[in-house]
């Protein structure tokens, strides 16, 4: 299969910045169809789901099969992950059947396990940590709206500080655009995160002033999976953080309004917001398929191209 030390993307910032914007780039080439053949040709992804999806699952798959390769769906209920094998048996059988793995559960360090022992790449579909593949969808929708360089723009992430917050901090370490998170007491990003991520954050409780002059505007629902227990208590913690037409009129007249699905309208986004003509949701929610076909493409072909430096 692939190289004994394979490059997994367990994180956005696994990436240089240049090999961002080179999969960026090959995600824009894909979505434009100037890219033609089947570059994964014989090749097969494993996909393990610990945590239910629409998005992931679909994009993945149907990307394979775009690709030339083919997706193998993998469950704890449809393998012997649900019995108790160890995750490092898992990585080391894995690795001798197929040449990717992508793994959606719960815990961050499981990931990081199956990365360790697997000698194909992994990749992070999804933890409670980090959602890097969805960012990867964002920023090629930003790209879209305000052009190649991200570095001048301003995002306000509004609510819960959750795997999509931690996922955000990343990429504003990596691209360098102003980050601006408003999130209720006590529902902050990973600590750690938020110092690495640098200066050019900042943390606040007032989501109005967050947006004011962003142009993104992004969000999640309040009660992620695995939280259902607290809905109730995240509803009262969050008021006053949901995203509506009179926040998004603070915003810069070209801004967009990003959220990574399922939404819930009514509670951190109004329907006049998410349907509104500056939502890009179902666009973002497409480039999960183009975003996602360079990143296998990338970690998965031949001979990836090397990344172009910086500019």
């Amino acid at each position: 299969m692939s190289a004994i030390h394979p490059k997994h993307f367990l994180t956005i910032s696994d990436l240089d910045e240049g090999e961002l914007l080179h999969v960026l780039d090959l995600a824009g080439e894909l979505k434009r169809g100037e890219r033609a053949g089947a570059p994964l040709a014989g090749r097969s992804l494993a996909m393990i789901f610990k945590k239910s999806s629409t998005r992931t699952r679909v994009s993945f798959e149907v990307g394979m099969y775009q690709l030339g390769g083919s997706a193998i769906f993998l469950s704890d209920k449809t393998s012997q992950m649900g019995r108790g094998e160890p995750i490092h048996d898992t990585a080391k059988v894995l690795s001798r059947y197929v040449d990717g793995i992508m793994i959606r559960t719960f815990e961050h360090e499981e990931v990081v396990e199956l990365a360790r022992y697997a000698t194909v790449p992994v990749i992070n579909g999804l933890t409670d940590l980090v959602h890097p593949c969805q960012l990867l969808a964002d920023l090629q929708t930003m790209q879209e709206a305000f052009g190649r360089d991200l570095s001048g723009l301003t995002v306000a992430w509004i609510g819960d500080g959750n795997n999509m917050a931690n996922s955000w901090l990343n990429a504003s370490a990596l691209v360098g655009f102003q980050l601006r998170l408003a999130c209720p007491e006590g529902y902050e990003p990973d600590a750690e995160i938020l110092v690495r991520a640098g200066g050019g954050v900042t943390l606040s409780r007032d989501p109005c002033e967050a947006a004011t002059g962003a142009h993104v505007v992004t969000t999640d629902v309040w009660a992620s999976m695995g939280q259902e227990d607290e809905a109730a208590d995240r509803e009262r913690a969050f008021r006053g953080f949901q995203v509506d037409q009179a926040m998004m009129d603070r915003a810069d007249p070209s801004a967009i309004f990003l959220h990574c699905l399922p939404a819930h309208r009514g509670e951190e986004v109004t329907a006049a917001v998410i349907d509104g003509p500056a939502s890009r949701v179902f666009d973002e929610a497409e480039n999960r398929l183009h975003a996602q076909k360079a990143l296998l493409v990338y970690l998965m072909g031949d001979a990836p191209a090397s990344a172009p430096e910086a500019s």
